[in-house]
């Protein structure tokens, strides 16, 4: 009797063993992941959708599996913080924050913890203060910035209108990616001799509303940055400028994607995927944030909305030539409301 029970306990401890250890394999290589999104539009949605679809391919290749928990903040701060709260209880192996702010929340929430944070679409990381540089970002974070070179966007109004002595500034005070370019931009137009009116909003109401101020300012050109909240309330405002027959140059392809005469930049999809790689190679290779220089990108894509172009009277075939000297690129799109609807 004592030898079936030792036998039953043997088999029960070696059974044990087998089950732990089978659990334990299939644990590996399994990585748990928190995307944060700081707003609904198109810029950023195709970040998301771009680092989902490389970490997905990184799947196939590398025989790992990525689980994903992504929410939208809605540019919420409280909001933003239960997210990540609610990430760091998940146990997370990585967070993801697409845009400053949500960036700025994680580096806040992890300083303890050190959770790996990779953020994307920071346009200007030093000064926000996320990281000490980009070549060493030296803490838990590093990521992908869409830093704009304003100088090009004010060349390319120019090249179109030589005459031009009146530009509308547009965007939101509140928003980090607008600081240093709008400051570049006054920086640009005063060397110039040129004026300037400023108008700010920090909801789709209130941009309407500086919109149309703009308009009966009597500007040449609008120049508006990588702002999230003007291009959250672009589908709402680019009829007005179309109306008066005012160009508005702006920040980003996803501007002209939602109606904008011009966006130049980064290609987001690109940087969506490049911050995907990245997140793969800090979880599956092992690679430091502290030492893993932040990615920048070539801002030389400059995107015609033809449509709109009709409407101020340009044809894009003249419009290409213009623009050529100034930009490596110039490409054109229709309005739609995310560039899935193409």
């Amino acid at each position: 009797m004592k030898k079936i029970i030792a036998i039953v306990l043997l088999a029960s401890l070696v059974f044990t063993s087998v089950f732990a250890s089978g659990a334990k394999e299939s644990e590996e290589g399994t990585y748990k992941i928190g995307i944060c999104n700081f707003v609904d539009d198109a810029s950023l949605n195709q970040i998301c959708e771009n680092i989902q679809d490389q970490l997905a391919e990184i799947e196939k290749e590398k025989g790992v599996k990525f689980v994903i928990k992504y929410d939208n903040c809605n540019a919420d701060a409280n909001v933003l913080s239960q997210i990540i709260a609610n990430f760091i209880a998940d146990d997370v192996d990585l967070m993801v924050g697409i845009a400053t702010p949500v960036a700025m929340a994680m580096q806040a929430a992890t300083e303890d913890n050190q959770i790996p944070v990779v953020f994307a679409a920071v346009s200007d990381p030093v000064a926000a203060g996320v990281v000490n540089t980009l070549d060493a970002p030296g803490s838990n974070l590093t990521g992908t910035s869409d830093f704009l070179d304003t100088n090009a966007v004010m060349n390319l109004i120019f090249a179109l209108n030589s005459d031009a002595d009146k530009i509308g500034l547009l965007y939101d005070a509140g928003q980090d990616a607008s600081t240093t370019a709008i400051r570049t931009a006054k920086e640009y137009l005063e060397k110039k001799d040129i004026s300037y009116v400023e108008r700010m909003g920090t909801t789709v109401d209130e941009v309407i509303l500086a919109s149309e101020a703009l308009v009966a300012d009597k500007v040449d050109a609008v120049f508006t940055p990588s702002d999230n909240t003007i291009m959250t309330a672009e589908l709402s405002i680019y009829e007005i400028f179309n109306k008066a027959g005012i160009p508005q140059f702006t920040g980003a392809d996803s501007f002209a994607l939602n109606g904008a005469f011009l966006g130049y930049g980064v290609d987001y999809a690109n940087l969506g995927r490049e911050t995907g790689k990245m997140v793969a190679e800090i979880l599956i290779d092992g690679k430091d944030p502290a030492s893993t220089p932040v990615r920048t990108f070539d801002n030389g894509t400059a995107t015609v909305n033809i449509e709109t172009a009709q409407e101020l009277g340009y044809d894009f075939d003249t419009l290409a030539s213009i623009f050529a000297p100034f930009c490596t690129k110039v490409a054109s799109i229709t309005t739609a409301e995310s560039f899935s609807d193409l």
